[in-house]
């Protein structure tokens, strides 16, 4: 099946229903190289949406997916980055405050070797700086063209609306996009509270961690392997590796064998189907783990097989804190 575009809420620009990310990968444990393998053949398969971040190996999976993306027609290329979490022991360093936005933006774009931003997240919501700050620096970015758009990540419905709200009481760009955690395992959040809010607002989104860190592949039923992301993040093992989680997860891998399916596909497919999905965000550490998340474009998830999920990852289920 060919690649799908779907627009980020009410806006014109389009992204692929599957998109490539690189958090604890490009620039890490992945060499340069293949970095450039994966990200020309996503392309050459129709992904045009790239996503990383300047907290990922502080600074080097821009700099590694930059170093890729350079050959690749920029026009053609939906690029995306992140500011809010702390880049060096410097007390400004860190936030979304007006000087760390602006600061990290620059360097966000050297890095990358590009002269703007398609999307800019703001990868947390920040307490400690005012809305107000926070929104009309990123609306001087996006009227400076350094920032075509500029979203949220993880940020709860009602700060959605209150930013969106703000940016209506002061002229200014609001955010067009959302980058929420959401997965069969991680329902609640996205579909409770996240996904009404940007409907109402019009924004898009884009998910992350659509396969729970790899969970949903089967890849930890037998342990932690060696190098993978929950033995990077030990945070990540208190959210995911409970028992009643690896219930779960047996039971939908006895479902995907039952139906001959590989679980990762099935996995991708009903996220990139669901409500309100701009784009699901995959992860690969090589050429053919990206071929076979992309395999997810030829899969329709319905009849018996969405009901039996329905069944074992209830709606509102939220199975990743």
């Amino acid at each position: 099946m060919e690649m799908s575009y779907r627009p980020l809420g009410r806006c014109g620009t389009k992204v692929s229903t599957l998109g490539l990310g690189g958090w604890t990968t490009y620039g890490g444990s992945v060499e340069q190289p293949v970095v450039e393998r994966i990200l020309h053949e996503a392309f050459e398969r129709g992904v045009n949406f790239f996503d990383t971040a300047d907290i990922y190996d502080k600074g080097a999976c821009e700099s590694a997916m930059g170093l890729a993306l350079k050959a690749l027609p920029r026009h053609r290329l939906v690029l995306a980055s992140k500011v809010f979490w702390p880049m060096s022991d410097d007390v400004n360093d860190r936030g979304l405050s007006r000087k760390h936005i602006m600061e990290s933006v620059e360097k966000s774009l050297k890095r990358l070797g590009t002269d703007y931003l398609d999307i800019y997240f703001c990868h947390r919501f920040d307490s400690e700086t005012p809305m107000l700050e926070t929104l009309r620096a990123m609306d001087d970015l996006v009227r400076q063209g350094k920032v075509l758009y500029w979203g949220t990540s993880e940020w709860k419905g009602q700060q959605l609306r209150e930013v969106h709200a703000l940016a209506q009481e002061w002229r200014a760009h609001a955010p067009q996009v959302e980058q929420p955690q959401f997965s069969l395992m991680a329902r609640g959040r996205f579909e409770m509270d996240v996904q009404p809010a940007c409907e109402d607002l019009g924004m898009g989104t884009v998910v992350w961690s659509s396969l729970a860190s790899g969970l949903l592949s089967g890849k930890y039923a037998q342990g932690i392997p060696r190098g993978s992301r929950l033995e990077k993040h030990t945070w990540l093992h208190r959210a995911l590796l409970k028992e009643e989680n690896l219930e779960r997860v047996a039971a939908f891998s006895g479902l995907c064998a039952a139906h001959d399916l590989n679980p990762a596909t099935v996995a991708l497919s009903w996220a990139a189907d669901h409500w309100g999905v701009s784009s699901v965000i995959l992860g690969a550490t090589t050429t053919e783990q990206l071929r076979q998340n992309l395999a997810a474009l030829d899969l329709n998830v319905d009849g018996e097989l969405r009901q039996e999920l329905e069944r074992i990852f209830p709606f509102g289920l939220q199975a990743t804190d």
